[in-house]
């Protein structure tokens, strides 16, 4: 007899849809906060998951390392004015990673790198946002950073369209956290 488990459609994902960051450093938490939303209003097919990062970094290399394509979602320091929106890809993410000095972030490049032993490198794609404020311990994103919201998921949605990934208004199931409150009440 052969056990069906929900959770071994994990290793069978295409794409992976992933917010990064610390939800009690105000905009730091803008990636996490985005997968919550998209979770919130859209439905997906089994070979896309959801997972919130939270600040696991280089902990995510399992994870990371099983889909072809990966999209990250996260607050991103460019010397921009905040609310800018960036897309990084190839060349262009180690550089802009290392210069943000956050440890999930060096961590989470650490990882990337990692894949290449395993020989498992998604192609991935790092959208974000300029950060007004990481300094202030709150679990609100700056009114700026949130008026982003929506337009860096509509850039997402456009990498799913770019890579022909249907998708669909609605609550989706396919959803893994790595907060562990998450299941708690509050």
């Amino acid at each position: 007899m052969t056990e069906n488990r929900s959770d071994d459609n994990i290793y069978a994902v295409d794409v992976m849809i992933l917010g990064v960051g610390c939800i009690l450093c105000r905009d730091e938490g803008f990636g996490v906060r985005v997968i919550e939303q998209i979770q919130r209003e859209y439905t997906f097919d089994e070979n896309v998951l959801l997972v919130d990062g939270g600040v696991l970094g280089i902990n995510l290399l399992g994870v990371i390392s099983e889909p072809n394509h990966l999209i990250v979602v996260d607050a991103i320091r460019n010397q921009g004015q905040p609310g800018d929106l960036y897309r990084l890809e190839g060349d262009a993410i180690p550089d802009r990673i290392r210069a943000k000095n956050s440890v999930h972030q060096i961590d989470l490049l650490e990882a990337l790198t990692l894949c290449q032993a395993l020989d498992r490198v998604p192609q991935t794609v790092i959208i974000g946002v300029e950060p007004e404020d990481i300094d202030t311990t709150s679990i609100e994103l700056t009114p700026t950073v949130q008026a982003q919201v929506d337009p860096v998921i509509e850039m997402v949605l456009a990498e799913l369209d770019r890579l022909g990934i249907s998708y669909r208004k609605g609550t989706s199931a396919n959803h893994v956290s790595c907060n562990p409150f998450e299941n708690y009440p509050h």
